[in-house]
């Protein structure tokens, strides 16, 4: 079998829909399958290289007169590769991989973020990979054939980005510390989070929050915590290529998303074995087990959170169960389960 996996670039800045691509090109290369990826090229160039993945430079920026390039270059690279399947992960690529798709191969999708309103373009595949339930769900609402969606979870513990869990140094943070790792967007729910710290730091005057990723809502987030009595203890870490050594080291995970369909991160802090509080929301509850591996709040709720924050930091008991739950039922959050699962799309494609 011959894949391509299309998307507009393999940059290390904390893109789940990057990384997840990244881990199934690399895993179905060990495999023994012929594969490619196609982007515009970063800093996962070399693990792919590593892993025995071919990479074709292609600038899928949307300009009008280099979209005509991408298309003619896309095409190039489709007529040298001749791939039995094409998977794309992102809006750009799925238009590309339908447009020269004639009956040469299979075109498979993943829906990452349906939130979006352009992720409907993601139905153009043949084969819909949705990340959660919660994800296959909303698309069947919004028009997307039910028989086209399969759902693929998630899930990235001993992925070939990362190393092991005891292998990463902790960090010297200031306890009890609660953490989060997301980019710096409003719907990450970070003002909710600073709102609710607020709230629960004169009770708790040794506890730190700390915030770490970067995105374009930063400055607004910067602003509110400046404009908090407690600044002094709210640090803003920027983008960590690391951020394995916040989860160790932090008492609470805090994931406070207005909209997430299936964060990346929420297996790795399970790893780790850290308490988490997640919202209500998309494929959070899904990736915490229901509920049993973390506590879920509403979103957009300061308070809620506030007050399962004060229950955590004033019960030691409590705070050691669920780090404990956390830490249980693994084994279906595995890269290599993904992986197989997504051969398995493949695989049923190339049958029919």
């Amino acid at each position: 079998m011959r894949i391509i996996h299309i998307l507009n670039h393999v940059q290390e800045i904390g893109n789940g829909i990057v990384n997840v691509a990244v881990d199934l090109a690399c895993l179905q290369a060990k495999s023994g399958y012929e594969v490619a990826v196609v982007s515009a090229g970063g800093e996962y160039e070399a693990l792919l290289d590593i892993c025995g993945v071919k990479h074709y430079q292609l600038d899928q920026s949307r300009k009008p007169i280099n979209t005509i390039k991408a298309a003619m270059r896309y095409r190039a690279i489709a007529a040298e590769f001749q791939p039995d399947i094409v998977h794309a992960h992102m809006m750009t690529g799925i238009i590309l991989a339908r447009i020269f798709k004639g009956h040469k191969y299979a075109l498979v999708s993943t829906v990452h973020n349906e939130f979006q309103r352009a992720s409907l373009l993601m139905g153009l595949a043949d084969r819909v990979i949705a990340v959660s339930k919660a994800v296959r769900d909303s698309m069947i609402r919004r028009g997307i054939l039910e028989n086209k969606l399969r759902v693929v979870c998630n899930g990235t513990l001993g992925s070939p980005r990362t190393r092991q869990i005891q292998d990463y140094q902790p960090l010297p943070l200031q306890h009890p510390a609660i953490a989060t790792v997301a980019g710096m967007y409003q719907r990450k729910g970070i003002a909710e989070l600073i709102a609710a710290f607020e709230q629960i730091a004169s009770d708790f005057p040794q506890a730190h929050l700390y915030l770490v990723g970067n995105g374009p809502d930063k400055q607004l987030f910067e602003a509110q915590a400046e404009a908090t009595s407690v600044k002094e203890r709210i640090h803003f870490e920027g983008f960590q290529p690391e951020p394995q050594r916040y989860l160790i080291s932090c008492d609470i995970f805090v994931l406070a998303s207005h909209r997430d369909p299936c964060p990346l991160v929420l297996s790795e802090a399970r790893e780790t074995g850290t308490a988490i509080v997640g919202t209500q929301v998309d494929g959070i509850p899904e990736a915490l087990d229901n509920g049993q591996a973390g506590l879920l709040v509403p979103p957009k709720d300061s308070n809620a959170l506030a007050v399962v924050l004060v229950q955590l930091l004033s019960n030691a008991e409590m705070l050691h169960e669920w780090k404990q739950r956390a830490n249980k039922n693994l084994q279906r959050l595995n890269v290599a389960r993904v992986h197989q699962e997504t051969l398995a799309v493949y695989r049923e494609l190339i049958t029919e």
